[in-house]
């Protein structure tokens, strides 16, 4: 698997974990356990399905050879398998941070991912 997976947040979650240090998820992470994250394949969709309309997200790209053995790929939307870490972020597994911007029809444009 590609070693970069992304997670979408929101500008004030992102800044509060550039504050304590550690991203510990949003809302729906804390309900489920897990932090959930989109490897390159599934990130516009995880958008489209779980952000339209949303408004000041970013992109956060992580190197998941960081995370150890928190990270587990499980199965979801469609049987696919999808990233999800039992541990807080750690900031020094971020490779970048880039805004998702919005467009007119609620959509979002991604930039290139990592190869």
């Amino acid at each position: 698997m590609n070693p970069i997976i992304y997670k979408i947040a929101t500008r004030d979650l992102w800044r509060e974990a550039e504050e304590k240090g550690v991203f510990e998820g949003a809302p729906i992470d804390h309900a489920d356990g897990y932090i959930h994250f989109s490897t390159a394949e599934q990130a516009e969709e995880t958008a489209a399905r779980h952000f339209k309309g949303q408004d000041d997200l970013l992109l956060v790209a992580i190197n998941a050879d960081q995370l150890g053995e928190e990270l587990v790929y499980e199965p979801s939307r469609g049987g696919q398998l999808f990233p999800h870490l039992y541990a807080a972020l750690p900031l020094s597994a971020v490779r970048w941070i880039k805004p998702l911007p919005m467009n007119e029809d609620g959509s979002h444009t991604f930039p290139e991912f990592d190869a």
